[in-house]
């Protein structure tokens, strides 16, 4: 069984654990988007989509899609997956590589198994990553103040790049993922899945209003913990493949 997972020794121009990483994050995304992101930065769509202009119905739906704030939060998201990445191919340099590489996987796969115990049951959750140091989210909501009602395209992509730091422990488990592909192009592929997962929740949003989005939120909440499930599950037996494969 382990041999099937042997390449990921040798991780290549982008990593060969990259592909499964970066699919699992879009689907995690996609369905944490309606469920976590719609809710939380649904108010920051709201806002701009407040200020598109009147005009054609092709011009309303081009506002409320707001491609330049989502260009912009993938800007972000890309470039941590990157760092994070590099940051992991660093830890894994020398004769422990593949040591520290399962360590990372099963990192990212903990917080993964936490997030879905969050969501199964509340009271047994661990400690919260979901809950923003006060003064780091104060200081972004400051400077995102500057482009909320921004109506330009510049603006908006500023938007998205500020939003993109918000703190979260949704976001944290992708990353701890992203750093497993230890390197620059694998990192920042599997974090652009998640940046376009997390698309359409926001996008609903934007053209409908917030309760588009609502409709589906509650489907996407039963659904998410067991893909949560299945993140930790998969991420851990790429980090057992590692430790016990071929050498």
């Amino acid at each position: 069984m382990f041999a099937h997972f042997g390449h990921l020794e040798n991780p290549g121009w982008c990593g060969g654990e990259t592909v499964p990483i970066a699919l699992l994050l879009f689907l995690t995304g996609l369905l944490g988007g309606f469920a976590h992101c719609g809710p939380m930065c649904g108010p920051f769509v709201l806002a701009q989509v407040a200020n598109v202009p009147d005009g054609s119905f092709l011009r309303r739906l081009s506002g409320g899609m707001l491609l330049p704030y989502h260009l912009g939060r993938a800007t972000t998201y890309v470039a941590l997956g990157a760092i994070a990445a590099l940051l992991g191919a660093s830890l894994a340099s020398g004769p422990a590589a593949r040591v520290v590489l399962a360590v990372l996987l099963l990192l990212a796969a903990a917080l993964f198994v936490g997030q879905a115990i969050a969501r199964i049951a509340p009271r047994m959750r661990p400690v919260s990553l979901d809950g923003p140091p006060a003064r780091w989210s104060a200081g972004l909501a400051h400077v995102a103040r500057w482009f909320v009602a921004d109506p330009g395209a510049t603006g908006r992509f500023a938007l998205g790049v500020v939003l993109g730091f918000l703190p979260c422990g949704f976001l944290y488990a992708a990353l701890a993922a992203a750093a497993a592909t230890q390197t620059v192009a694998g990192g920042a592929i599997a974090m652009a899945g998640f940046a376009l997962g997390t698309m359409p929740s926001l996008v609903a949003v934007g053209i409908g209003g917030s309760l588009a989005a609502a409709r589906w939120r509650q489907s996407a909440r039963h659904l998410l913990a067991p893909l949560f499930l299945l993140n930790g599950a998969v991420l851990g037996v790429l980090a057992i493949a590692l430790i016990f494969g071929p050498g």
